[in-house]
């Protein structure tokens, strides 16, 4: 049996929910342990929670640009004027920080609620809402 007859759609469609898979594992993997790493620098070593995920964020930008451009989009748009791609990638990067430091300030700095509540958006939200501007703007 081949993809096309699993997955009885167009090319596009086809191509968008095979990049959102990978993009989903990928992603998956690097939030898992990015939420991992955000928690254990916060109460393992005693760094402040924004502070921690600024450091966190930092390590896990390149590895996620280099992950997402190989992996998930692979052979989606053009590889050329990388210098541009990789601004795109930091600014969609930096809009994920900024929800994922929203999140932080709102759930554990306003509501005094446990280090560990931010994961479950930085989960559940963010990639979201990372992966739409990836694909459109990014890797587009």
């Amino acid at each position: 049996m081949t993809l096309s007859e699993l997955l009885p759609l167009d090319k596009e469609h086809r191509a968008v929910l095979l990049q959102a898979a990978r993009y989903g594992f990928a992603g998956f993997v690097i939030t898992v342990l990015f939420s991992i790493s955000y928690w254990a620098v916060t109460d393992l070593l005693g760094v402040d929670p924004m502070i921690s995920l600024t450091l966190v964020f930092l390590v896990f930008s390149g590895i996620s640009y280099f992950a997402h451009g190989a992996f998930s989009f692979r052979g989606h748009g053009s590889r050329d004027q990388q210098h541009i791609r990789a601004t795109r990638f930091l600014l969609v990067n930096i809009i994920g920080f900024l929800l994922n430091q929203f999140f932080v300030w709102m759930l554990v700095k306003q509501l005094g609620g446990p280090t560990w509540w931010p994961i479950i958006p930085f989960i559940f939200v963010t990639p979201w809402v990372t992966f739409a501007l990836h694909r459109r703007w990014v890797y587009g």
